[in-house]
């Protein structure tokens, strides 16, 4: 999340950088929810100093022998009136927070303005391209050696899931524990968090809300009462149901009688569900009870209700983690670090699961965009004035395992209008692949600035007694995508009789160095 200040003393400079990311702010927007935050804290502000007076002149009175009753009534009404402004207070923020959470995040200055993948800049080769004649692609060479089963993975769980089988499983688990032993090395403490997370945590990270569509939740069914009459029999109660797969209904009872179970579309009844009007009038037509201004505070009650419903759904739903950037990120959320702890480093072997809402069509053959994968990710947090040489530091991790493979890559500086939403600065590491003649990513590494610290609450004690608490600056990349990796050593390691070399450091790994 953006720093709030930044957008009220610096409003322009904002806007420019959002602009190169093909952003366009909504400055009214904006601007009408700051001066309703403004206006809200301003009359609290006022009132509170008038209740202050009136208590002076509360005392003033009673010292004098005289009434105070008049007074004392306007601070009755002063209070109601503060209440009802701290909770006005606690709407717009949250407005205003809820509108910042879909602000991406601004791009550093080193980073080169461009539109799409067109304006990225690449820094740097590396790795001699091999020589292949008419080479295969992976899936073709996995196939052929019985490693790799896309058929019973589709029939198992659908498209885009893979079997992996004897030497091709092998593979994998000797690449994890391969990277797992040189980040270990490189000074990443190895962490092994729950694959499933709450919203809370994909919040902090910044996958939540914008990308939800991406997730897969895991969904519990939460039924509740909502009544909005409480007069014994006397009464007409509607049960609000969540199903499974974003549904909900709504019962209508009155006097213990149903009155129909109707499924609802939209959370605002706008239009409302047909049938639950002709329902509601029906319950207040045997209670006895005026229909039409009862049926209006009904409906009101019930998106109300609908809406906590919703709210509860999520709040007890938990995902499934797009990566391990967001448990081992959100490990120190609401905390304060020390500065002698910076940079504090992790790498997590974790499976990371993803729709893929976005890429129809794409790589639809093979391994390289997948539903379920495995990927061992590095995640940093530093001070700010740590945090730019831990982007290269980080970024060189990555390489140093590509380099021990034997794999060519090249390292690709994105422009601000291809950076994910929390970057700040973002290097990708792409792979040769033979069957392609080109090179794709196999590694992400970026800087984030302090937008994901912000959101996730995550903060440092300079060494400085004097200083306050601060944001950190949090740091992540593959360390490798081990399925791409996977993918890579096939192609690039392929032999004219179809067996696989294996690179010369994995095979302490794996036992072989061919696969046959």
């Amino acid at each position: 999340m953006l720093d709030p200040q930044l957008l009220r003393h610096d409003l322009e400079a904002v806007k420019v950088g959002l602009a190169h990311r093909g952003v366009a702010f909504d400055e009214a927007a904006y601007q009408l929810l700051e001066s309703e935050r403004r206006r809200v804290i301003q009359e609290s502000e006022l009132l509170k100093a008038a209740r202050n007076k009136a208590a002076e002149e509360v005392a003033k009175l009673k010292r004098a022998g005289e009434s105070a009753d008049a007074i004392i009534s306007q601070q009755r009404e002063m209070g109601d009136q503060l209440k009802a402004l701290e909770h006005a207070e606690k709407e717009a923020d949250a407005a205003f927070r809820a509108f910042m959470a879909l602000i991406p995040n601004l791009p550093d200055a080193t980073v080169p303005v461009g539109s799409d993948e067109h304006g990225n800049v690449e820094i740097k080769r590396w790795g001699q391209l091999p020589v292949i004649e008419k080479p295969l692609d992976h899936v073709d060479l996995a196939v052929k050696l019985g490693i790799l089963d896309l058929d019973r993975a589709a029939k198992l769980s659908g498209a885009r899931f893979s079997v992996l089988m004897g030497w091709g499983a092998k593979l994998e688990r000797a690449l994890a524990s391969f990277m797992l032993d040189r980040q270990s090395a490189a000074g990443y403490t190895e962490v092994i968090p729950p694959y499933l997370v709450n919203a809370e945590s994909l919040y902090g990270t910044g996958q939540l809300p914008k990308f939800e569509p991406d997730l897969f939740r895991i969904s519990s069914s939460v039924a509740g009462i909502a009544t909005r009459q409480e007069t014994g029999q006397d009464r007409v109660t509607y049960m609000t149901d969540w199903v499974r797969g974003s549904r909900f209904y709504v019962d209508v009872f009155a006097n213990k009688k149903s009155y129909g179970t109707f499924r609802v579309e939209n959370l605002a009844l706008s239009p409302v569900p047909g049938g639950l009007t002709d329902a509601i009038s029906k319950a207040y037509e045997d209670l006895g009870k005026p229909v039409n201004e009862n049926l209006a505070q009904d409906l009101k009650f019930l998106r109300k209700a609908l809406d906590e419903s919703l709210e509860l759904e999520r709040q007890s739903s938990l995902y499934l983690i797009p990566t391990a950037e967001v448990p081992v990120t959100n490990l120190y959320r609401d905390e304060v670090l020390a500065f002698e702890q910076l940079p504090l480093r992790h790498c997590a072997l974790t499976p990371c699961f993803r729709s893929e809402a976005g890429s129809h069509g794409r790589d639809t053959k093979g391994l390289i965009r997948q539903h379920q994968f495995h990927k061992v990710e590095l995640v940093s947090f530093a001070a700010p004035e740590q945090a730019e040489a831990e982007l290269e530091r980080l970024t060189g991790n990555a390489e140093a395992i590509l380099e021990e493979l034997e794999l060519p890559y090249r390292r690709v500086l994105l422009c601000t209008g291809d950076m994910g939403f929390s970057s700040r600065k973002t290097y990708d590491l792409e792979v040769w692949l033979p069957s392609q003649a080109g090179y794709r990513e196999i590694s992400s590494c970026s800087w984030f600035g302090d937008f994901q610290g912000r959101r996730a609450n995550l903060k440092y004690k300079p060494s400085d007694a004097k200083v306050k608490a601060t944001f950190l600056h949090t740091l992540n990349g593959s360390g490798l995508a081990v399925g791409r990796t996977w993918v890579a050593i096939l192609e690039n390691g392929q032999q004219p009789d179809g067996s696989i070399k294996i690179p010369k450091a994995l095979v302490p790994y794996l036992g072989i160095d061919t696969i046959r």
